[in-house]
């Protein structure tokens, strides 16, 4: 039976294994993604969770299992361009970098255009809403290298949205943010998700940002260790496990939303993790 049951998955990964120089980097990953499901990824240093997005995105072979996305295995040639968005890991953007927030969004929709072909009047509109949900309307003609962190981070979320707005994977999208714009950056997607219907698939090593809005957490060190509601990972044996360390939180609040009520409700703990 399918990991998705009676559910049609986006993602689907079945016993993916993955080798690099002879190491293992994953073994025996299983999971599943359904439409409109937020699922986070979280692991230590080290642990394969840059390798899980590639192997999704058809970017690097598994040695063994399967992998579908929209039924389709990754990277093969009946895969639809508009499959997905993505938002790698990546810098601040260079200030001297000559190009504007439209530009940059525009490269979205490369995948869409064919080659030679100039984007159309529809493709520019596809630009401007894009912007639009990311609250950087007025932005369209800044240079992006202007633009503080957060913004930035908010143009390559446009872009991904530029071009899919079925599925959504990021790969660390608020490293090098401050603790507010982080949230803020979550809060957005999280906004976005339910609005637009996504399909979200994130990697973070900030365990408690991504918790308090993901549906479903994973984490792995190499294996699958946990897996299930945020605040049940978050206060698991296994994910201790996964980062063979202690855990030494500060007491703090942690926010998780709670889709059967509609309002978050607030878990309190006096865990937390440094990665």
């Amino acid at each position: 039976m399918s990991l998705a049951d009676s559910e049609q998955a986006v993602v689907e990964l079945i016993d993916v294994s993955v080798e690099r120089a002879g190491r293992n980097v994953l073994q025996d990953i299983s999971l599943s993604v359904t439409a409109g499901q937020f699922l986070g990824i979280v692991g230590p240093n080290g642990a394969g969770k840059t390798t899980l997005l590639k192997v999704l995105l058809g970017l690097w072979p598994v040695s063994s299992g399967s992998v579908r996305v929209f039924g389709i295995e990754p990277g093969t040639e009946g895969q639809d361009p508009h499959a997905f968005g993505y938002v790698p890991q990546r810098q601040s953007i260079d200030p001297r970098f000559p190009a504007t927030v439209a530009d940059v969004v525009m490269m979205g929709r490369l995948c869409c255009l064919g080659p030679f072909k100039r984007p159309r009047a529809d493709d520019w509109k596809e630009v401007a809403r894009s912007l639009d949900w990311v609250g950087l309307a007025d932005r369209q003609q800044r240079p992006v290298g202007q633009l503080s962190g957060g913004e930035q981070r908010r143009v390559l979320l446009a872009q991904a949205l530029c071009a899919s707005t079925r599925l959504l994977v990021l790969d660390e999208p608020t490293a090098g943010l401050d603790l507010p714009a982080e949230h803020e950056f979550y809060a957005l997607l999280r906004r976005l998700q339910e609005q637009l219907g996504l399909t979200v698939v994130a990697v973070s090593h900030d365990l408690l940002a991504l918790a308090g809005q993901a549906d479903q957490l994973v984490c792995i060190n190499q294996r699958m260790h946990t897996h299930g509601n945020p605040a049940d990972v978050v206060h698991s044996h296994a994910l201790r496990e996964a980062y063979s360390c202690e855990f030494n939180f500060l007491a703090g609040e942690f926010a998780f939303h709670d889709h059967a009520t509609g309002p978050e409700h607030s878990h309190t703990d006096n865990d937390g993790t440094k990665d």
